[in-house]
């Protein structure tokens, strides 16, 4: 696995030249990454989320395409659209943004939700269907999304069970003020994205996913991942626990950080790590709990609390 954790430390090296004091973050992103998996990045304006996807697809040198999401959009704006040639007397499909590698939709929540849902099908699906003709999407096909949580004018939310389809919700937050400070001294004469080249091919990620999927998970971390899941959907302050689908992409992420980490096997810290962001935004909390301003993440903390961790067995 030192192959995966040097491919990710070159990855992280890179868009850190971009992104400052935002490591945990980026391995977050990584983890994704080698799942093929998409993620939601939600944070309030400025913090550099867009930056920061355009310096992962710069970084891994991958065919990249970047969506404004704007209220006037239409589903055929994302997916492309068919046009009748008048010298061939034939109609031609011309791609839309969506048929690229990797995939920037930016301010997703302006978007309707009719053009909403012909991204999160292509994600789903790994194809669209353009006139009743059916296009396969690159491999590896990787959606970073980003949305302001704090502007309501002019958007539509994501309805619960679409953003379900994320495998991670991330957050960035404002910078440290010794940070802050760097960012004005790297960006005085020119911003840092225009040095940002490729550090590895399309060829080692994938190579990179597969090695991940080959990480061993004993059976007591299994039941330990399943035991996480399913007490989100008994929690007093829950009103619709995680998905199945939650329990999957949990063990899918903490093989990916096992690999980055540089082990061919999985602790049960690799699932503490990433339960947060990959669970926290399939939990609807109740009523009663989001008038006393309890966070999803702080009743996923509070399920990690209370969940037995596994030890080691005895041979």
């Amino acid at each position: 696995m030192d192959k995966v954790q040097n491919i990710g430390q070159k990855l992280i090296e890179s868009v850190e030249h971009v992104i400052l004091g935002k490591r945990s973050t980026l391995e977050q992103i990584l983890v994704a990454f080698l799942c093929d998996g998409h993620v939601l990045i939600e944070d309030v304006p400025g913090v550099g989320k867009t930056m920061m996807a355009r310096a992962l697809a710069a970084s891994l040198g991958c065919d990249f395409r970047r969506i404004q999401f704007t209220p006037d959009m239409l589903p055929s704006d994302v997916t492309g659209v068919s046009i009748f040639n008048q010298k061939t007397q034939e109609f031609e499909f011309r791609p839309g943004p969506i048929m690229a590698e990797v995939v920037l939709a930016d301010e997703i929540n302006r978007a309707p939700p009719k053009t909403q849902a012909a991204l999160l099908e292509a994600m789903e699906e790994r194809q669209i269907t353009v006139d009743g003709v059916t296009y396969a999407l690159p491999h590896p096909f990787l959606v970073l999304a980003t949305q302001n949580p704090i502007e309501y004018e002019g958007t539509f939310p994501l309805p619960e069970a679409q953003v379900d389809r994320f495998m991670m919700r991330v957050h960035l937050g404002y910078p440290d003020k010794d940070v802050e400070i760097r960012i004005l001294d790297t960006q005085q004469d020119h911003h840092p994205i225009e040095d940002v080249t490729q550090v590895v091919s399309r060829e080692e990620l994938l190579e990179a996913q597969e090695m991940a999927r080959k990480v061993y998970v004993d059976d007591l971390v299994k039941e330990y991942i399943v035991d996480i899941v399913t007490a989100t959907r008994s929690h007093s302050d829950v009103y619709l626990g995680a998905s199945p689908r939650g329990s999957l992409f949990l063990y899918k992420g903490a093989r990916a950080l096992a690999a980055l980490s540089g082990r061919d096997y999985v602790l049960p810290d690799d699932v503490k790590a990433l339960a947060a962001p990959i669970l926290a935004h399939r939990i609807i909390i109740s009523p009663d709990a989001r008038i006393r301003n309890i966070r999803q993440e702080d009743i996923i903390q509070e399920i990690l609390n209370s969940t037995p961790v596994p030890g080691a067995r005895v041979s």
